[in-house]
């Protein structure tokens, strides 16, 4: 009675209401506050924390994201598949973060899980997925107005991407991960989703994220655009002019292939619609192949 007494005084401030939040696996975690010592094992969800405004909140980083200015001194607990439990127990995170989807990364989400580390886990395959994670993760750091802030950005930057290519005949793009050994973005990740946004088409229609593809299925696939990802899964990429099977395809030879920033491009995050604008800026020089308006060509 006293409580609710008070409660209703003007200026008496409500008692913060916990918060819980179901992860992709079923975990659900409840706090009682806003996250404030945060661990970010897969980089994506670091860049979602800075966009957040919550830079200070993270007490850790892995192995890859040394080169991120705003993590580079934080201590380091292993990699994104294989952290390191005891580093990360000696932190006391109050929230862990996850991606889903890697068999390896779960086990150790267990093992970590079992210690009593609060481990949430997120699939960020596609924009829709990356929009409902960052509010997610605005609820669990108490920034939900921000959260919704980026979201509703990012939806009018691709709406507008959208209108821009409406009644244009897609470009048929195909992306590569990494050559030799070749593997290129599928249809269940966020690089299709990027194309798509800047007004192309993925040749490639397996379902997975990755696929496994030998040179004679990009020859017939025959892409208008080819385009190279440089970074730690491909660091130096031969030219494909230089490449003997690639040299006859219709993209290298009318010039229409690029080399773009793998963390810009596969990491999903606050950086995804960027990539898809860049994209688009650069296909909107080009003279598609059957002469559709798409500029004055190369």
């Amino acid at each position: 009675m006293l409580l609710t007494l008070l409660l209703a005084v003007p200026g008496f401030p409500a008692l913060a209401a916990p918060i819980e939040v179901t992860d992709d696996t079923g975990y659900t975690l409840r706090l009682e506050k806003p996250a404030q010592r945060i661990i970010p094992l897969y980089g994506a969800f670091g860049e979602m924390l800075l966009a957040l405004g919550c830079g200070d909140r993270m007490v850790a980083r892995t192995d890859a994201d040394a080169g991120v200015p705003e993590l580079a001194k934080l201590p380091a607990v292993g990699t994104h598949m294989r952290p390191n439990a005891e580093l990360v127990t000696a932190q006391k995170p109050d929230l862990v973060l996850q991606m889903s989807g890697r068999g390896e990364a779960l086990l150790q989400t267990e093992a970590l899980r079992k210690l009593g580390v609060p481990v949430l886990c997120f699939e960020v395959n596609s924009f829709a997925q990356l929009f409902r994670v960052m509010e997610e993760l605005g609820r669990l750091c108490g920034r939900e107005a921000e959260a919704a802030a980026l979201v509703a950005d990012w939806k009018a930057r691709l709406e507008a991407l959208a209108a821009e290519n409406a009644g244009e005949r897609p470009w048929r793009m195909f992306y590569e991960v990494r050559y030799p050994n070749l593997l290129a973005a599928g249809q269940g990740g966020i690089v299709s989703e990027i194309m798509k946004a800047a007004g192309g088409e993925n040749v490639v229609g397996e379902k997975r994220k990755l696929a496994r593809l030998n040179e004679e299925a990009v020859i017939l696939a025959d892409p208008d655009v080819y385009l190279v990802q440089r970074g730690p899964m491909n660091p130096a990429p031969e030219p494909l002019a230089g490449r003997p099977h690639f040299r006859g395809l219709r993209a290298v030879r009318e010039g229409r292939t690029l080399e773009v920033d793998e963390a810009l491009f596969s990491r999903p995050g606050p950086r995804s619609v960027e990539a898809a604008e860049q994209l688009a800026r650069w296909l909107r020089g080009l003279k598609k192949p059957d002469g559709g308006k798409n500029g004055e060509g190369n």
